[in-house]
């Protein structure tokens, strides 16, 4: 697929989820990386008026997960996460942060991800690692 149609089709699924709730946009996808921005405002902020950290992980592991939906094999595997880990270097109160997930390790079964979460002058606001995993669409059950 072209750049233009994962992008489409990223947004597109995001559709009614958490990632509409933070108004959350998938923007730039190259060949080893997938960029989200989400807006900074007083729908994502801690009490005392700036970004809040657990958005922050949100925004992450939205970009993660997506990433890992159009670099694997979908229609042969569901990917979920395993585990998240954040650590936050800087405070926004307002523009944009920008998320972009780039693998550290990509196994047949479980994916490394470091996420960089950037504001709008390319300061980093905070460093994450997501660990996924791919299992088989046939070997999960629906409740």
């Amino acid at each position: 697929m072209d750049s233009k149609t994962i992008l489409d089709t990223c947004n597109q699924i995001s559709k009614n989820t958490l990632m509409e709730t933070l108004d959350i946009e998938y923007v730039d996808v190259g060949e080893d990386y997938l960029t989200a921005r989400m807006p900074v405002t007083p729908k994502v902020h801690q009490p005392d008026g700036v970004l809040h950290g657990g958005a922050s992980v949100a925004l992450a592991e939205s970009v993660g997960s997506a990433a890992s939906y159009i670099f694997l094999d979908t229609e042969k595997f569901i990917v979920r996460g395993l585990e998240i880990s954040a650590n936050h270097t800087r405070s926004v109160k307002d523009g944009f942060v920008y998320a972009t997930a780039r693998f550290l390790h990509k196994g047949r079964t479980t994916q490394l991800w470091e996420i960089k979460i950037k504001d709008g002058k390319d300061r980093l606001v905070s460093i994450c690692k997501l660990t996924t995993i791919c299992l088989e669409k046939n070997s999960v059950k629906s409740k």
